[in-house]
């Protein structure tokens, strides 16, 4: 059981259900993709002096977050998988024609989320 103010456990039980759904990528497959120069090549930045991506910042929380057991999930974890599960639902909404080496497929992966896997 989570301790929160802020969110019920029914409430945590469904973030934790949609993010199982949002992130299709292990911890080693995801940590392995932000390596690579698509991974670092893609997103936007939140000012002009980051060096790394919004979503590549993203992708080693959820690194971080598949390591944990779910009674150690604190309420900023909570917030961090709901952000990734909202991404990860816009971002399929605007499925590209052609998807492969597109720096759409290049986005979701950073969020943990494969497409070709779909």
């Amino acid at each position: 059981m989570k301790e929160s103010n802020v969110l019920t456990d029914q409430e945590c039980a469904e973030i934790r259900t949609d993010f199982d759904q949002s992130v299709n990528m292990s911890a080693g497959q995801l940590e392995k993709w932000l390596g690579s120069a698509e991974s670092q090549s893609v997103g936007q930045r939140q000012n002009q002096d980051d060096h790394e991506s919004i979503g590549h910042k993203s992708g080693e929380e959820i690194v971080k977050i598949l390591g944990k057991k779910v009674n150690a999930l604190s309420d900023t974890d909570y917030d961090q998988m709901r952000r990734v599960n909202n991404y990860v639902k816009r971002h399929l909404a605007q499925k590209p024609a052609d998807v492969s080496g597109s720096n759409w497929l290049y986005s979701l992966k950073n969020w943990g989320h494969d497409a070709e896997k779909d």
